[in-house]
């Protein structure tokens, strides 16, 4: 069968790969769509800290039920999203209902290979019913969930005001379920292009910076002084998310859903000065999954805005490397297998 596989940093090729044996408890899908994330620009690019090559990657998908196990309520043919936090169920973390921290989790296309293939096999239990759900929703429903945890995570209230930094799929996503929540939400990206593009699907207000100015005078200003209730980054920017201490209003929250290589520092005193929570956000949960899907099947989420690009396996080789930087009217992109 056909994969796509990253065989080393900045080479892309599609092989002929031996068909997966399904173990126990697992299902046999194909692969539909895979949604193309910063995570596999970063796998392409060698600047993903732990990976092994070569690399299948992939792990936004829908897929197609080719073989369930009796018992799973898994119908042939039937189009699913794709859960691709594999967790072990034991740690600390899972036993604490956090499956998507857990110790030892991997991801698919990342850790292990993933969907960029014709077929895969499956733990059910990472199997999503999505039920009324177009192939292409269900293609989005992991990138949204990030964002939609976000937001859960953040406990944002009806009537807040929410700063989200970046732009990017999971900005965007963070941007949507706030505004769902119900909070006035404002983006802040340095591509103006990209920000009023994101802004029009989210329902957000766009932060633009004068030429010359400083993002925090400006966030000042908006706010008479203020702050923000919320602020989200989703930049992966190590300045970017020091930075956004200082758009936080006293008592507010800061919520990294960006992780970097390096250490980021902070005014302590500021910090305490303002009693901010800092929270981190990782991943997505089931419950999380489960909310973007409703939301999708309720119309709160414009999905025919979301994929900008289209390709397939073959021509994925000379566009996934194009699209690392040629971002210009992308939002999203996949890949269609058929």
């Amino acid at each position: 069968m056909d994969a796509l596989v990253c065989v080393e940093p900045g080479r892309l090729e599609v092989r002929d790969v031996a068909a997966p044996g399904k173990a126990t408890g697992q299902v046999l899908v194909h692969p539909k769509r895979v949604g193309i994330c910063g995570t596999d620009y970063h796998i392409f690019e060698g600047k993903h800290p732990f990976l092994q090559y070569p690399r299948i990657m992939g792990h936004e998908l829908a897929v197609e039920v080719v073989e369930a196990p009796d018992g799973s309520g898994f119908q042939v043919g039937e189009i699913c999203a794709v859960n691709p936090y594999l967790s072990c169920g034991t740690c600390h973390a899972c036993s604490a209902g956090k499956p998507n921290c857990c110790m030892s989790i991997s991801v698919l296309g990342v850790h292990g290979d993933g969907g960029m293939t014709e077929m895969l096999c499956l733990p059910v239990e990472n199997l999503v019913r999505a039920e009324g759900l177009s192939t292409d929703a269900c293609a989005t429903v992991e990138f949204l969930a990030i964002g939609a945890h976000a937001v859960r995570r953040g406990a944002v209230q009806r009537g807040e005001k929410v700063l989200v930094v970046g732009a990017g799929p999971i900005g965007l996503g963070a941007a949507l379920f706030a505004r769902i929540a119900g909070a006035d939400v404002t983006m802040l990206d340095l591509d103006a292009e990209r920000l009023s593009s994101v802004c029009g699907i989210a329902g957000a207000a766009p932060l633009v910076l004068p030429s010359g100015s400083a993002p925090k005078d400006v966030v000042q200003c908006l706010t008479e002084g203020n702050g923000f209730d919320v602020v989200f980054d989703a930049t992966g920017n190590g300045r970017s998310m020091e930075a956004g201490f200082d758009y936080v209003a006293h008592g507010g929250r800061l919520v990294l859903v960006s992780v970097v290589t390096s250490s980021i520092s902070f005014s302590d005193p500021d910090f305490h000065r303002k009693e901010m929570t800092l929270i981190g956000s990782r991943n997505a949960t089931s419950e999380d999954f489960a909310h973007v899907i409703a939301c999708i099947r309720s119309g709160q989420v414009p999905v025919e805005r979301l994929i900008t690009h289209r390709t397939s396996l073959h021509e994925a080789v000379e566009n996934l490397p194009k699209w690392a930087h040629a971002k210009d009217g992308l939002i999203k992109a996949v890949i269609e297998i058929v």
